[in-house]
């Protein structure tokens, strides 16, 4: 189903479109500036500054400073706590401009980031304010580590980040610890992937500029590389699972927030037993899926990001139809008024792991569905992926669950749920989904590092 994408337009006010360096914003130094567009429609939203080298020099510079002589490393833990508390309590007075910002500049919706997405960041920010005075010691557990940092947002999606920034100053968090240069991958964050003076990279993304992050870091200072990558989930479901549950996992597994999800379940393993029955659910669930404009509270699935990712994906529909795989429902963009980035809810069944829409993360609404018949069989082709980021398991017996979550190589599993994320809850990937932990003090520890200090004593009694 489509819904009309001229009604429920909540357009924010624009008001930080500059970098953020050294606690300021400031214009790039060539002056250039990008474009981000609002996918619901094509248009431009704003034109934001183009930052590279020479600006990431100036933000490194900055954060540098910041951490050799400035004061948030050498606040007591307490201090940093209080601080990151105040910033968490300015996101929540500020939820609804900032997921507007996401709805128009991402296409996510609305109603997610108000009541989801955006709640996370102030909990995770409180969490590892928790966590500051207690260091025995991703921007909250560094901060919380007392690092500084610079932030380079994604080019198609920068307002939020700068939004953040401002907030960050609010809260106050010291000139040149938190920069962020907006900018394209190639340039700014190729600037910082090489920079000499950054000590630690945390990149979130595609494997492929994964694998340019390594290089650099390996090329200029050995610098430490955190990476969260790709994915290729598998949701195994079987026969004794509760149908109705396992469809609506294995639903909104693949098309909450329009498929653009890193742990999105794009390969869907159903038992033969039940396979006729889910198959005939998800289809009537899936054509009553409602797409339009992401500000309307009815609408369960936005456009995609941007014009190059729309057409990334409808390429993959039409690789999916030439390598045989057949298509169950949807394989069509929706033209809403004649706009917009959207495109229906997918399904391919009779897929082989060979094929393009298994192998490869098309990142959009497209679900790869097949049948197994045994245990073994699912488990062996679950792991038939060059990702390991998640995997769900849908099934009312333990010892099936035990023995597929031990057998299958991700990072995380989930069982007879999706999606369920814990600020406690270690997450990183196996394989080429990356290496590395966001959440819990594991993600806390990446951004420390261990030193021993030996001091002799003389004349002591206790020797």
């Amino acid at each position: 189903m489509a819904s009309k994408v001229d009604s429920f337009v909540k357009i924010p006010t624009i008001k930080f479109t500059k970098l953020f360096i050294n606690g300021e914003f400031v214009d790039s130094i060539s002056g250039k500036t990008l474009e981000t567009i609002d996918p619901r429609t094509g248009e431009v939203i704003a034109r934001v500054a183009e930052g590279n080298k020479e600006d990431v020099d100036l933000a490194v510079k900055a954060a540098r400073h910041a951490f050799d002589s400035g004061p948030w490393p050498r606040f007591p833990g307490s201090e940093r706590a209080r601080i990151m508390m105040k910033f968490a309590d300015l996101i929540d007075q500020n939820v609804e401009e900032l997921a507007a910002l996401d709805t128009i500049d991402a296409g996510k919706l609305f109603s997610a980031g108000k009541a989801m997405d955006i709640p996370l960041v102030s909990s995770n920010l409180r969490y590892y304010a928790g966590a500051a005075d207690k260091i025995h010691g991703e921007v909250s557990p560094a901060l919380a580590a007392g690092c500084t940092m610079v932030v380079k947002p994604a080019e198609q999606t920068p307002l939020s980040a700068l939004y953040y920034a401002h907030l960050a100053k609010l809260a106050g968090i010291p000139n040149g610890v938190l920069n962020v240069v907006t900018g394209f991958g190639s340039t700014a964050g190729a600037a910082i992937s090489s920079h000499m003076e950054v000590d630690a990279v945390s990149f979130t993304g595609s494997t492929e500029v994964g694998r340019k992050v390594m290089q650099a870091a390996a090329t200029s200072n050995l610098k430490v590389v955190s990476l969260e990558l790709g994915g290729k989930s598998p949701l195994i479901i079987f026969d004794d699972a509760d149908v109705d549950l396992a469809t609506q996992l294995a639903l909104t597994g693949i098309l909450h927030n329009k498929g653009e999800v890193c742990v999105a379940s794009s390969r869907v393993y159903v038992q033969e037993g039940i396979y006729d029955e889910l198959v005939k659910k998800l289809v009537e669930k899936t054509k009553a899926w409602i797409v339009g404009d992401p500000f309307d509270p009815k609408v369960q699935q936005g456009p995609q990001v941007d014009k190059k990712q729309f057409e990334k994906i409808l390429s993959y529909i039409e690789h999916g139809k030439r390598e045989g795989a057949t298509l169950l429902t949807g394989g069509k963009s929706l033209e809403l008024g004649g706009k917009g980035y959207y495109i229906e809810p997918t399904i391919f069944t009779d897929f082989k792991e060979e094929m393009l829409i298994a192998k490869d993360e098309i990142f959009g609404p497209v679900m790869a569905l097949a049948k197994f018949k045994t245990i073994d069989e699912a488990i062996e082709r679950a792991n038939q992926s060059k990702y390991g980021l998640v995997a769900g398991i849908v099934t009312k017996d333990l010892n099936v669950a035990n023995t597929v979550s031990r057998s299958i190589r991700a990072g995380t599993i989930w069982i007879n749920c999706y999606f369920a994320f814990d600020n406690d809850l270690p997450f990183g990937g196996y394989k080429m989904s990356g290496f590395g932990s966001d959440f819990g003090l594991d993600a806390l520890y990446k951004y420390l590092k261990v030193k021993s200090v030996v001091t002799p004593l003389y004349n002591t009694p206790w020797l």
